[in-house]
């Protein structure tokens, strides 16, 4: 049995690196004689960090403690397969007569492959590459940034590969600095996906060349940064969107940072009032993928430069729904930063 087993201490943090790492979607809760206490899937964490847990805290009052198992030798595969089904679950733990957990069933261990990973979502896809790229200088004095090579292939096309796995096949291109380079390159790939490029004349910042695409899309459609990578459930991403009636969704990173110093916090009269040891913080952070409703492009103005930041505080001064979508940390690379493309590099 591969251990996916993980105790109440165990941060959130801990958690969604351990979920990200395994093939599986769920975790076993256990106490430290591995007796079951609950499981802990992503939706579980994702809702508790929405709540305002922070990821450094631990997972105590994140999981479900009333988990549906099955006990060793009084079951059949037929059984754990209609619970499955019927549960709409991804895994089952099996313990004995003691609680204790001795193993666990999939999918995979029933002979069938779970729904949800079958499903595919052919929506339209904008990819915003009209930038300069200035961090990356001086390879950006050359290339348009969509261009820089990771491994064999350039930045943009492992970015539309995260959308091909899930059906995607319409790619809307913004482009202005170097845009002729990057329509030749695509005219010589020849992809067996659809792409439309759209012109800026004039730089528009991160929103501002949406409003081109107003009056294209019937169906809520993904946006995303041309200098990221994801590695996220896209499916469960757009599926997180419509049942919460979203009018924009964007996914955020969780990351903590750490202060290498002690702060000093001080009274109403300003004396120290204590001294904070390398302090830690929690933040949601932009990643630069986002889902938006068609109707949200009519808040955008025409030829003016506009950002995505924009766009979204307009939309909550008209009453719109925004929601986030959190996601573990490394599953987020900025590609655009030198150092994280070093990072990206090393590990392909």
């Amino acid at each position: 049995m591969k251990d996916i087993t993980i105790n109440t201490n165990s941060t959130i943090r801990n958690a969604m690196k351990v979920l990200d790492k395994t093939s599986e979607k769920c975790l076993i809760v256990v106490d430290k004689n591995k007796k079951l206490l609950g499981t802990l899937t992503d939706g579980d964490l994702r809702r508790s960090i929405l709540a305002g847990i922070k990821v450094s805290e631990d997972i105590s009052d994140c999981y479900e403690p009333k988990p549906t198992f099955l006990v060793q030798n009084k079951f059949t595969i037929e059984e754990s397969k209609n619970l499955l089904k019927d549960k709409k679950l991804d895994l089952i733990p099996i313990v004995d007569s003691n609680q204790i957990v001795k193993d666990y069933v999939t999918w995979f261990s029933v002979g069938e492959s779970n729904p949800e990973n079958n499903l595919k979502l052919n929506r339209p896809v904008v990819i915003m590459a009209g930038g300069k790229g200035t961090r990356m200088a001086p390879f950006t004095k050359v290339l348009p940034k969509p261009l820089i090579p990771i491994d064999e292939k350039t930045i943009i096309e492992h970015i539309i590969e995260c959308f091909t796995k899930i059906g995607c096949n319409q790619f809307h291109i913004t482009v202005n600095y170097k845009s002729s380079i990057l329509k030749a390159y695509f005219e010589d790939l020849q992809p067996d996906y659809k792409v439309q490029f759209i012109d800026e004349k004039i730089p528009l910042g991160t929103a501002g060349s949406l409003h081109l695409l107003n009056g294209k899309f019937s169906e809520p459609f993904f946006v995303t940064n041309c200098d990221i990578i994801v590695k996220a459930n896209y499916v469960s991403i757009y599926d997180f969107h419509k049942k919460g009636g979203y009018d924009v969704t964007l996914v955020a990173s969780a990351k903590e940072y750490v202060i290498p110093y002690g702060t000093c916090d001080l009274n109403d009269e300003g004396y120290l009032s204590h001294i904070n040891e390398k302090p830690k913080y929690n933040f949601l952070i932009n990643t630069g993928l986002y889902i938006l409703n068609p109707d949200i492009l009519d808040l955008i103005p025409e030829n003016k430069f506009y950002h995505i930041t924009h766009l979204i505080e307009e939309a909550k001064n008209k009453g719109k729904k925004i929601g986030v979508f959190p996601i573990d940390d490394e599953a987020w690379i900025d590609v655009g930063q030198w150092a994280e493309y070093k990072k990206v590099v090393k590990e392909l």
